[in-house]
């Protein structure tokens, strides 16, 4: 009886066959390039005499030096600040948005709500390339329709493209191609309060105000936190929306971002185990910050939950 109810080999490893291919591709094109990236960091080249010749230039271990170098790099240093900045301005500015426009998209009589929600997604649909592009346009004072509009009315016309308001700039684009995504994660899980304690609520007498502040943002409150965790690590990892730009002003140099300098490092000084460590660097350092917001909020949430 016992062998008669054992299932056959076939049935058993079925599972593990639909796992192989994606397991493949894990392994082919996320597992092996990391590997690879932490031995390029490991090595660097030892060029002899003048490095003409066969066997002048030879790959030999580096220890931790190139992360040492990494750490002290002061162009590395300076663009994570930058970094910082950008992301002061984007994050809460763009979360704020989506959650306003998911509370007003969710309301009891909105007009035209479905164009209204692809109009505030269709941004997102947008390559980053191409939004970058069309801002850099737009900011540009001899082919803008805004500073045309301005001149005509008199009134000042600030350069976007430079200093400060470069921040301001950039982080603009962000925002517009980025408050959509969010919006609909948060929309979705407005969507999901049950209707039953949002009528308790109504027959209490509280306002649409009070029911949004009391209510819904602290039932959505777990799609804020993934929002907001998807939000950094975008922000740590920007690189389109500044070498887009590159080319039409002089204050964004090669070194703007982190990932900017990795560029320039690994393609045009053609030093790939200096990059290969600032890559892995910038890795680890977006890990720990997702994973420590990840843990905050999951241990505030275990502490309301036992309040």
């Amino acid at each position: 009886m016992t062998s008669a109810r054992r299932k056959p080999y076939g049935v058993k490893g079925a599972p593990y066959g639909f796992l192989l291919p994606a397991t493949i591709l894990f392994v082919l094109f996320f597992a092996l390039p990391i590997g690879y990236a932490i031995w390029l960091s490991l090595h660097k080249v030892q060029v002899k005499g003048l490095g003409l010749g066969a066997g002048a230039r030879a790959e030999v271990w580096a220890g931790l030096g190139n992360y040492t170098d990494a750490l002290t790099d002061s162009e590395l240093v300076d663009g994570a600040l930058r970094v910082a900045g950008y992301g002061a301005i984007v994050v809460p500015v763009m979360l704020g948005l989506a959650l306003l426009f998911a509370l007003m998209l969710d309301a009891e009589k909105v007009r035209l709500a479905p164009f209204t929600r692809l109009a505030i997604f269709l941004p997102y649909a947008i390559p980053g390339v191409v939004a970058a592009l069309l801002w850099g346009f737009l900011y540009l004072p001899d082919v803008s329709p805004f500073y045309f509009v301005l001149d005509r009315l008199g009134l000042p016309q600030p350069d976007l493209l430079d200093g400060g308001p470069l921040y301001i700039a950039l982080s603009n684009i962000a925002v517009w191609g980025g408050t959509g995504f969010n919006m609909i994660v948060i929309y979705t899980s407005l969507q999901a309060i049950p209707a039953v304690v949002l009528e308790a609520a109504k027959l209490d007498g509280a306002t649409p105000l009070q029911t949004a502040l009391r209510i819904k943002i602290p039932m959505v409150a777990p799609s804020l936190v993934l929002t907001f965790f998807f939000s950094i690590i975008a922000t740590l990892q920007v690189f389109s929306e500044p070498t887009t730009l590159k080319p039409l002003t002089n204050s964004v140099s090669t070194t703007w971002s982190p990932l900017m300098k990795v560029y320039r490092d690994a393609f045009n000084t053609g030093d790939i185990y200096a990059a290969a460590a600032e890559a892995v660097i910038i890795a680890v350092v977006t890990l720990v910050l997702s994973f420590g917001f990840l843990r905050a909020a999951n241990s505030r949430t275990k502490q309301e939950e036992a309040r």
